[in-house]
């Protein structure tokens, strides 16, 4: 993994209430329900603040752009994005309004001065984000990563950065549903050993029930593969969030 931080591991927090304030910086609505939903369900429920940027509205998200143009898709998925949200009891969030599948095109100057400028309003103790690896490859995923890190350093790497990963265990428990959803077809997904891991949040039964109601939101994403996979197994395969730690700048 790159940018990990495998030092001590003793200041970890080790609840969700020891977070702080949570910042998610994330590419696309959904991008933070999959991969951060119950954390940040938890850390509401701990009486701690949570912000969510997200760089896009996900406005080519469609295999079918006549029914759904990006205007028409993009105003849909903000409402999916709002429900979704205010499922785990979040009510703060932030849209920069780039393009969908064009982040890479932002001049980073731009994108990473709005970030310093989030992270200086918000002061988060805590950053949530894909890393470098975009967890899917996604361009957007990846360069989204690439500005929360250079934004992150550019603060003083203050509080602490995370880059959502995956386990040994979740590709062991559910090896035929990944390989049938097609996630990680185009690139490897990011894999984290035990003792790279900074946290892992296990969602109980109530959060993963919360956590399905904020994807089931997004309901132009994921019903599909809701019906795909079936509401059971799909709510329990992402009952599990793990993290790595970026390292700070000596």
């Amino acid at each position: 993994m790159v940018g990990m931080d495998r030092g001590d591991t003793a200041a970890r927090p080790t609840t969700p209430g020891e977070l702080g304030t949570v910042l998610g910086v994330w590419a696309h609505p959904d991008d933070e329900a999959y991969l951060s939903a119950g954390l940040m369900s938890a850390v509401r429920d701990a009486g701690n603040r949570v912000v969510v940027m997200t760089a896009t509205l996900g406005d080519q998200g469609t295999d079918d752009p006549v029914g759904w143009p990006p205007e028409r898709l993009a105003a849909q998925r903000r409402d999916e994005l709002a429900v979704s949200l205010a499922a785990i009891g979040v009510d703060e969030h932030v849209v920069f309004g780039y393009a969908d599948g064009g982040c890479a095109d932002v001049p980073d100057a731009e994108a990473v001065d709005r970030l310093v400028a989030l992270l200086d309003d918000v002061k988060p103790d805590t950053v949530v984000t894909f890393g470098p690896d975009g967890m899917t490859g996604h361009p957007d995923h990846r360069t989204v990563s690439a500005w929360a890190t250079r934004a992150w350093h550019r603060t003083g790497s203050r509080g602490r950065l995370w880059y959502a990963t995956t386990t040994e265990a979740f590709h062991r428990r559910w090896a035929r549903l990944n390989e049938r959803s097609g996630i990680w077809a185009e690139s490897p997904a990011p894999i984290a050993t035990d003792d790279e891991l900074a946290y892992v949040f296990a969602c109980d039964e109530p959060t993963r029930h919360r956590k399905f109601a904020a994807l089931r939101a997004h309901r132009s994403q994921t019903a599909g593969l809701i019906d795909l996979v079936g509401a059971d197994d799909y709510r329990d395969w992402w009952g599990e969030e793990a993290f790595v730690a970026a390292v700070p700048r000596s």
